[in-house]
């Protein structure tokens, strides 16, 4: 019997931007990503305009498979109202899950709005995970909580970005419905080691996303994790290459092995084009061999 192995997906970091403002069409990037190697699609319900059906109809063109939808929700929101309303979104965005034909869905904690103490904002983050999942075991799709560092259309940064306050709202819901997307880039940022947090989490690991992250000359971790207030990501940071950079691909594919993870394992770089995402597609492709022969 063929040993259960990861499977490889991506995701148009680069063009984020364009296909959020709808100055690219969801479309052609659908059809560029299926030139590129990978096994799976990551969508993000900011890409999509028009009705769900094309875009499915359009993998199903290409060939291609849902990995997972990314969201952000924005439970921590100062207004009770607003919180409901993201609750909502999320439950939409469980049914696009559905549409599109994953059963992983991304979801964070929200924003680190000024003033949120830390008490409020794992209660909040906590009610709306809850009740999301109720939603989510209704449609039987499993929420993925990443260690995010910022949704590219935020203002702050995350509030469960430290990792104490991630485990300790990780730990309060206990449900089968709510797993980690882990992420060691995320990780490197908010400070802490990606390694030893994946051992930490890894039980609950169900998906994960692959970058490499680099520090413009002059810039500080520090400086990343202090609540700027501007739209999107710092201009300290950038996306690189997967395995160029400072994460250790070999320890996690090890520990990955290890306990036997066969879920999605999406890329998220390619902003020096097209080139750099296929490399990075390749070299996870290789590792996955070198680990799981």
């Amino acid at each position: 019997m063929e040993r259960a192995r990861p499977r490889i997906s991506v995701f148009p970091k680069c063009y984020f931007d364009q296909l959020c403002r709808g100055d690219m069409q969801y479309a052609s990037w659908i059809r560029s990503a299926a030139t590129l190697g990978a096994e799976g699609l990551e969508h993000y319900d900011g890409f999509i305009r028009g009705p769900a059906a094309d875009v499915v109809s359009l993998m199903e063109d290409t060939g291609q498979t849902s990995s997972m939808l990314c969201f952000s929700p924005d439970f921590t929101h100062p207004d009770a109202a607003e919180r409901s309303r993201q609750i909502e979104r999320q439950k939409a965005a469980i049914d696009l899950a559905v549409t599109l034909g994953t059963r992983f869905c991304r979801t964070l904690s929200g924003q680190r709005h000024q003033g949120l103490t830390r008490r409020d904002g794992v209660a909040r983050t906590v009610e709306g995970l809850y009740r999301s999942i109720e939603y989510a075991e209704k449609r039987n799709v499993v929420l993925c909580l990443e260690n995010h560092y910022k949704d590219g259309t935020w203002q702050y940064p995350e509030f469960a970005q430290p990792e104490d306050i991630f485990l300790e709202i990780l730990d309060r819901v206990d449900s089968r419905r709510l797993g980690v997307q882990y992420d060691p880039s995320n990780a490197l940022v908010g400070g802490y080691d990606p390694i030893r947090f994946l051992e930490e989490v890894l039980p609950r690991v169900v998906t994960m996303h692959a970058s490499d992250r680099y520090l413009t000359p002059g810039a500080t971790i520090d400086e990343l994790r202090h609540s700027d207030g501007t739209i999107g990501y710092s201009d300290k940071l950038r996306h690189g290459e997967t395995g160029q950079g400072l994460i250790d691909y070999d320890a996690i594919f090890r520990i990955l092995a290890g306990a036997q993870f066969s879920g999605w394992i999406s890329v998220e770089d390619g902003m020096n084009g097209l080139e750099e995402l296929e490399r990075s597609i390749a070299f996870l492709k290789q590792k996955r061999s070198q680990y799981y022969a």
